[in-house]
């Protein structure tokens, strides 16, 4: 994961839980909505400028803003680490895993055991 797209998901969440639109985002910062959509898309980067003046407008600190951009990072590692579901149809069809771990095994059990 990129940093500017771990910013941008923050940016959206925040965005959206104050219920603001990206046109209001955009009146109240100063910032034009195909930019801002950019940036909530980790297509583009914000300057500091752009991030403190979000933040301003968001009601968050830097250091909150970048707090909650190291979270989706540790998140998105820990779903990482998740393997996907294999269908129950494929278990009941007697299909055996390429790794030879049993179906719906985590990692980390496995690790654990």
């Amino acid at each position: 994961m990129l940093m500017r797209h771990a910013i941008g998901s923050v940016l959206r969440r925040l965005r959206t839980e104050r219920g603001a639109t990206l046109r209001e985002l955009s009146e109240s910062s100063r910032i034009s909505v195909p930019y801002l959509s950019e940036i909530e898309r980790g297509r583009k980067e914000a300057s500091s400028e752009i991030l403190a003046a979000l933040c301003r407008v968001l009601d968050v600190t830097e250091r909150e803003l970048l707090s909650q951009v190291v979270a989706e990072f540790a998140r998105v590692e820990v779903l990482s680490l998740v393997p996907e579901r294999v269908p129950a149809s494929a278990e009941f069809a007697g299909e055996q895993p390429a790794s030879g771990v049993p179906h719906g095994v985590p990692h980390a059990v496995l690790l654990a055991a």
